[in-house]
C-alpha cells in the first residue's frame, strides 16, 4: 500500500516538507481508542501512536484534536519508546456534527473525506427532515453527497423510487441510488466511486445496513452484524467504534456508529444554501426582519399556503435557523466562561508571583 493509495497528494506533501528533515514520517489515522490511535504508514504497516502533550494542550476544543482520516506527522519510536504524533497536517475536508447533548462543540466524524454516503431505507428509517440535516452538514464539509436507499428487497419498487425522487429533490449535487445490500444489488454502482486514494464516510441510523455494506465491499465479515427485526425494520447496531477500512479494490471507508442525533454544526451561509428555494423568497417579504411565520406580507408563508413550498420543509427551515441561533448562544456562553477562567487564572498566577517575590525579599532580609 502506497501513500497515494491512502489518499496522499501534493498538498499534503507540501505541508509535510518542513518535518522531513527531522526524520519524522507521515501516517494516516485509521482508528481512535481512549488511549491511542491506530495509523497506516507509507508501506501499509499499521502502528499504534500516541498524541504528544503539546498538541493536546494547544487544542482549543476536541474538534482540533486528531481524528480518524487525519494525516499526521509521526516520530517513530522503538521497543522501549512509543510512536508519537508531533503534528497534524491541514485537512482538505472535515465532516462533523454538533456533539450530542448540550455541548456547543463539534464532533469530527471523518477528516479528509471525499464522499459521504448516507444509508437509509424507504421504510421505517425514511425521514426527509433528517436527510436535510445530513445534506446541510455534508455541504459544509466539502465532500460529495451519495445516498444509498437500502433494503429494496423489503419494500415495493415504487416505494423505493418515490423515496429516491424526494430525497434527490432536496439537494442538487446528491447522487441517489437504490440498493439491496443483503442481495448484493447495486453495489457495483457504489464501487465506481471508490477509486484509489478516495475516502468515503458511511453514516446513517442504527440498523439500516451500514455494517453489512462494509462487509460486502470488504469481502469478509469486517463488522459483526445481526438480523433485522421484521416488525420495526431495525437491527442491533454492531459498529461501536469509528474506523477507516481500506478496500482491496481501491478506496477507503470510514464506518461510523449509528447516529441517533444529527444536530447542526454549521453556519448561516450553509443553511441558506441548503434552502435556496426558501431563501429566494425572503427578499419579497414586506418586512426585512420577517420571521417567516405569521408576519404580515410574508412571501415564504404565502408560498406555503399556495402549495409552492412543502409545509414540512418550511418548518424544517425555521427549526434549523433556531438550532444555529441556539448553537451560537451556547458558543458565546462557553467563550465567556473561558475568558472568565483565563482572567481568574491570571489573577491567581499574579498573586502567586507576588507571594514568591515577597518570600524572596524576606529571605534576603533574613540573610
Amino acid at each position: 500500500m502506497t501513500l497515494r493509495a491512502l489518499g496522499w497528494n501534493s498538498e499534503f506533501a507540501v505541508a509535510f516538507a518542513p518535518y522531513r528533515a527531522k526524520g519524522w514520517v507521515p501516517a494516516r489515522l485509521i482508528r481512535e481508542t481512549p488511549i491511542n490511535f491506530g495509523a497506516f504508514l507509507a508501506d501499509g504497516e499499521e502502528i499504534d501512536v500516541i498524541l504528544c502533550g503539546r498538541l493536546w494542550h494547544a487544542a482549543a476544543c476536541d474538534a482540533e484534536l486528531p481524528a480518524v482520516g487525519d494525516w499526521v506527522v509521526v516520530e517513530l519510536g522503538n521497543e522501549n519508546q512509543d510512536h508519537v504524533i508531533r503534528a497534524v497536517l491541514p485537512r482538505r475536508s472535515c465532516f462533523s456534527r454538533k456533539m450530542p447533548g448540550n455541548s456547543s462543540q463539534a464532533q469530527v466524524i471523518g477528516a479528509n473525506v471525499d464522499l459521504v454516503a448516507v444509508v437509509t431505507d424507504a421504510g421505517p428509517d425514511y425521514n426527509l427532515r433528517r436527510m436535510e440535516r445530513y445534506f446541510t452538514l455534508i455541504g459544509r464539509s466539502g465532500a460529495k453527497a451519495v445516498v444509498l436507499i437500502n433494503k429494496s428487497d423489503l419494500f415495493p419498487p415504487e416505494q423505493s423510487r418515490q423515496a429516491a425522487a424526494q430525497i434527490g429533490a432536496l439537494w442538487d449535487g446528491a447522487a441517489v441510488h437504490i440498493i439491496s445490500v443483503l442481495k448484493g444489488e447495486g453495489l457495483q454502482v457504489l464501487k465506481k466511486y471508490l477509486k484509489k486514494g478516495i475516502t468515503m464516510c458511511i453514516v446513517g441510523s442504527s440498523g439500516v445496513g451500514k455494517s453489512t455494506l462494509v462487509n460486502q465491499l470488504y469481502g469478509e465479515d469486517w463488522q459483526w452484524t445481526t438480523e433485522v427485526n421484521e416488525v420495526t425494520g431495525k437491527g442491533r447496531h454492531t459498529t461501536t467504534t469509528r474506523e477507516l477500512v481500506p478496500l482491496a479494490g481501491g478506496g477507503m471507508l470510514i464506518d461510523n456508529p449509528g447516529m441517533r442525533e444529527i444536530q447542526m454544526w454549521t453556519d448561516e451561509a450553509t443553511l441558506r444554501d441548503s434552502f435556496a428555494d426558501v431563501e429566494a423568497l425572503t427578499s419579497n417579504c414586506r418586512f426585512a426582519d420577517c420571521s417567516h411565520r405569521l408576519d404580515a406580507g410574508c412571501a415564504v408563508r404565502s408560498a406555503v399556503e399556495g402549495g409552492h413550498i412543502d409545509g414540512r420543509r418550511h418548518e424544517s427551515f425555521l427549526n434549523l435557523e433556531n438550532e444555529i441561533a441556539a448553537l451560537k448562544k451556547r458558543a458565546a456562553k462557553r467563550q465567556m466562561a473561558i475568558e472568565r477562567w483565563a482572567k481568574r487564572n491570571n489573577r491567581v498566577q499574579a498573586r502567586n508571583l507576588n507571594d514568591r517575590i515577597q518570600l524572596e525579599k524576606d529571605a534576603r532580609g533574613e540573610l
